[in-house]
């Protein structure tokens, strides 16, 4: 293994890659803000734990259902695969709500693409 000695660009790819792998902080931030009293503050560094922790979930949910498509030989990931997974994993309080949401979620975009056809790709 050869290391890039003398060149700072490894640190920057590494930094990004890192970057790319995080929910954007602003975000958290506002959704962390939701929840709490308006008066709150959020330190910077509760905001980057909470992004850290957010994002290293999504991609552990993400990845059980990347999984279970790889064996079923499909490509796509798609809505019922994470809910799947979310159930798979233990996450029942969160998978429940997800499929009743998903489902709510096709039928209005049934609805839309059937009073509005023009909007539909």
């Amino acid at each position: 293994m050869v290391d890039n000695v003398g060149g700072s660009s490894s640190c920057n790819g590494g930094e990004n890659r890192e970057q790319e792998r995080l929910l954007p902080i602003a975000n958290v931030g506002r959704i962390m803000k939701q929840i709490l009293p308006g008066n709150a503050k959020i330190s910077k560094e509760s905001k980057e734990t909470m992004q850290e922790c957010v994002s290293e979930f999504i991609s552990f949910v993400t990845s059980e259902a990347s999984e279970k498509c790889r064996k079923e030989r499909r490509k796509t990931v798609n809505g019922d695969d994470i809910c799947w997974a979310l159930g798979s994993l233990g996450f029942d309080d969160y998978a429940d709500p997800l499929r009743r949401f998903l489902h709510r979620y096709r039928e209005l975009e049934v609805d839309r693409s059937t009073n509005h056809p023009e909007d539909s790709p």
